[in-house]
Parts: structure tokens; C-alpha cells; sequence
């Protein structure tokens, strides 16, 4: 079993980091970026295998097309450096996963632009490879914008994980699209060797178990991955983060731990937290699982 680390956002809110719209996580990057280092240090410590980059809100949506020109290159460069140096001061192996994030906001799969994308994606994928040990993809909502962040990752030569976010309701993509098509087409690229894992995130908890059940045919030797979101239900179409979301309470980490639990039941062989799941969490996952 993987455990990979939880939300960073409400970490570094919890800490008193630099946090504000519209740059969202990335201004602690940008300001205060020791805050940064602490929160993969809190991951580390409660026992996680995998760190990913701050690297989330490094796109035109939260920098804006002038920064994010002009300086995207450098934070995402700083931000696979930060993880780099927490992993490599832990005191197991822990590896480094580059976070390849949704360019043109979360939840968004009509606003997916593939010739844009393969225009920007470099700027924040290529800084972070010399520091990472595999790039994940998150977020995804349509498979037109996994197939393009596979194309886009496998040049490096590293393993690839392709992580898309769920209908809350339904185990489909956010665009609709079922996840036996989008395993299908992943399963068909040419570059398909390169992905290690399939994981579901940034989705309720309730509609991860029968996802993984729809995967586990289509997934091959790949490991299948889970990190839900601590999220309220939304009931609207706005993007993920185009404010803060209120937060399940109830939400424990004994409670994510029982969700956990079935996930593994059902296939799943790497498990975390998104946006909400903290520290604490983590925690309780490594002593469980």
C-alpha cells in the first residue's frame, strides 16, 4: 500500500501562510515559501510515501497570463526543489510526485483546450522533472486532457499518473465521459506504457469505492490510486476553486479511514487526502492501512 499526502491549500491556512485570491496556494509560494516547506514536512511526518509539489495553482487561472509568463517557470522550479529537499530530509524513502494541474480551473472540461494546453503545460511540467520521481496529473475532468498531459509528461521518461476528479453524484468524469471509455483510450495511446497508475481525486468520498470497482478491469498492472476531497457537495457548476469550499466536519480521520478501508477492499493500492484531508489523516491512514 502507497500512501501519498492530503490537501495542501488548508494546510498552509492552518499554519497562517500567505493565502488569498486569486493566486490561491501559490502565494505562499511566491511570499512566504518556508510555510511550503512545512507542510510537506507535516506529510512527511505523519508516514506519506509520496509528496506532491505546490505546483497546483501555478497556471494563467491563479497567476494570470502576465505572471504566470513571466515568472511560472522559476515557482514551478522552486516548488519541485521544496518537495525535493523534504523528501530527501525524511526519514523513509519518500518519493516526489510533480503535480500537473488543470490549466483553465477545476471542474472545467468545456474550457479544456488542447493546443493551449500543449503551448503552456511545458512552463509548469518540464522546471519540475529534474526534481521529481514521477509526474501526476490531477484533477482531470475529460480524457482529452489526460491524453494530452500523457503526452506532454512521458517525454521526461518518468512514470505518469493519471488522476481524474469524479462526478459527486455518479462515478463518471466530469464531462460525463464513463471512466471505461477514458481507460480504454488511455490504454490505446502510444505513450500508454508510461502510466504507472490510474487514481480518482478531488471528489466525494462516496463515489470512490464503485469507481475503482469500474477501474479495476480496465487497469491492467497498474496500480489504482484514491484521494477524495473533503468538500461539501457542490450543487453548482463554478470551478473547484474559485473560492474556498466549506468543509465536511464530520469528515474525521476515522471516518476517511473507513472509507479507506473499502477502497482498499475494492483494489485500490494507493490512498491519500485532497482538498481538506490534512495531516491528521494522513496519519491515521498509514497506522490502518
Amino acid at each position: 500500500m502507497i500512501v501519498l499526502d492530503g490537501g495542501m491549500s488548508r494546510e498552509l491556512i492552518a499554519l497562517g501562510a500567505p493565502f488569498e485570491q486569486p493566486e490561491w496556494s501559490a502565494l505562499s509560494l511566491i511570499e512566504a515559501p518556508h510555510f511550503v516547506r512545512q507542510v510537506h514536512d507535516r506529510f512527511v511526518a505523519a508516514g506519506a510515501d509520496v509528496i506532491t509539489t505546490n505546483a497546483y495553482a501555478l497556471v494563467p487561472f491563479h497567476l494570470g497570463e502576465e505572471r504566470f509568463r513571466r515568472d511560472g517557470r522559476r515557482l514551478a522550479d522552486l516548488a519541485g526543489r521544496l518537495t525535493r529537499e523534504a523528501a530527501d530530509a525524511a526519514g523513509h524513502k519518500v518519493h516526489v510526485a510533480a503535480s500537473v494541474p488543470p490549466l483553465f480551473g477545476s471542474y472545467e472540461p468545456d474550457k479544456f483546450d488542447p493546443a493551449g494546453a500543449r503551448e503552456l503545460w511545458p512552463d509548469v511540467i518540464d522546471p519540475q522533472a529534474p526534481h521529481a520521481d514521477l509526474f501526476l496529473a490531477e484533477t482531470i475532468s475529460c480524457i482529452d486532457e489526460s491524453l494530452t498531459a500523457l503526452e506532454l509528461c512521458a517525454k521526461h521518461g518518468k512514470p505518469v499518473w493519471l488522476s481524474c476528479t469524479l462526478d459527486d453524484a455518479v462515478p463518471v468524469l466530469r464531462s460525463g465521459e464513463t471512466i471505461g471509455d477514458w481507460l480504454t483510450q488511455v490504454n490505446a495511446h502510444p505513450k500508454a506504457a508510461a502510466v504507472e497508475a490510474v487514481l480518482f481525486n478531488c471528489s466525494q468520498p462516496e463515489v470512490m469505492e464503485t469507481a475503482v470497482r469500474q477501474a479495476a478491469g480496465l487497469a491492467g498492472n497498474r496500480d489504482i490510486g484514491v484521494y477524495a476531497n473533503a468538500f461539501i457537495q457542490k450543487t453548482d457548476e463554478t470551478a473547484a476553486n474559485e473560492g474556498i469550499s466549506d468543509i465536511r466536519r464530520e469528515l474525521t480521520p476515522d471516518l476517511y479511514a473507513d472509507f479507506a478501508r473499502a477502497w482498499k477492499a475494492a483494489g485500490a493500492g494507493i490512498i491519500g487526502g485532497c482538498c481538506g484531508i490534512g495531516a491528521e489523516h494522513i496519519a491515521r491512514l498509514k497506522a490502518v492501512l
